[in-house]
């Protein structure tokens, strides 16, 4: 899992508009230092053995290098997100990039946050929705992608995408925030017959849960040191890198990486 990884340099980021509680226009990124953060996610992910492949960047798309949103992919099948007004020039870049590479494609008709909204666990999609999807949206998902898709609901914008508030650590593992979900989707987590980590709302708002983890090695930011030793202690290897930069559009090191190994 994560074996292979779309990312898109940081080139262009900058803070135009405010869609999520991270983001304001008076707080600019700098952009030498969100650089920097950025080739150190990278340069991780080819240490751990992770293929890492690039999507150009594009001068009038500023939240680009947050790959995760572009879509969810399996196989040779990729369903393109439906972003926010502010984002939706980002998709022809991508449609691009995925037709020269010949994936079947489909356009999601409703509110999709790509990837943000969508983990995938082996045969298992954990999908958002109430925030930046549409919950008709995951039946697209099920359907073209062929996952038993998992609905759960976040229950405010500081859970703007899924990957804020859970994530995949290996193919039994999942780490989550539950004061970020309903009881209906506490639930189906808790039956979703996985184990699962437990972490803290002052942990999750330093975006610990935005990780890219290959069952292996999980990469993840720092700030986070309980969630840290806890992976430690189910024999990950742990990498913490900073973020601070990054973080000032709303994203971590799960938002710059869009999977493209979902067997």
């Amino acid at each position: 899992m994560n074996s292979r990884l779309l990312v898109c340099d940081p080139r262009h980021f900058r803070i135009d508009y405010e869609i999520n509680p991270y983001m304001h226009t008076e707080t600019q990124p700098e952009l030498a230092a969100a650089t920097a953060e950025h080739e150190a996610i990278v340069a991780a992910h080819l240490a751990a053995g992770r293929k890492v492949e690039y999507v150009a960047a594009a001068p009038d798309c500023p939240d680009m290098v947050y790959t995760a949103n572009a879509a969810v992919v399996r196989g040779d099948h990729v369903v393109l997100a439906n972003l926010p007004p502010e984002r939706q020039a980002e998709t022809p870049y991508h449609r691009a990039w995925f037709a020269e590479r010949d994936y079947r494609i489909v356009q999601a008709p409703y509110a999709f946050s790509g990837q943000g909204d969508a983990l995938a666990c082996g045969d298992l999609l954990f999908a958002g929705h109430g925030q930046r999807t549409d919950r008709r949206t995951l039946d697209l998902l099920a359907d073209f992608l062929d996952y038993r898709v998992v609905p759960l609901r976040t229950v405010s914008a500081r859970w703007y995408d899924l990957d804020l508030a859970l994530s995949v650590i290996d193919a039994d593992t999942l780490a989550y925030c539950p004061e970020a979900f309903d009881q209906p989707s506490l639930a189906e987590l808790h039956s979703a017959g996985l184990d699962l980590i437990e972490v803290s709302r002052a942990e999750a708002d330093n975006f610990a849960l935005n990780l890219v983890s290959d069952g292996t090695t999980v990469t993840m930011t720092t700030g986070a040191p309980v969630l840290a030793a806890r992976l430690r202690e189910r024999g990950k290897t742990v990498v913490q890198l900073e973020t601070t930069e990054l973080r000032k559009g709303g994203g971590g090191i799960r938002c710059t990486a869009l999977t493209l190994d979902n067997a």
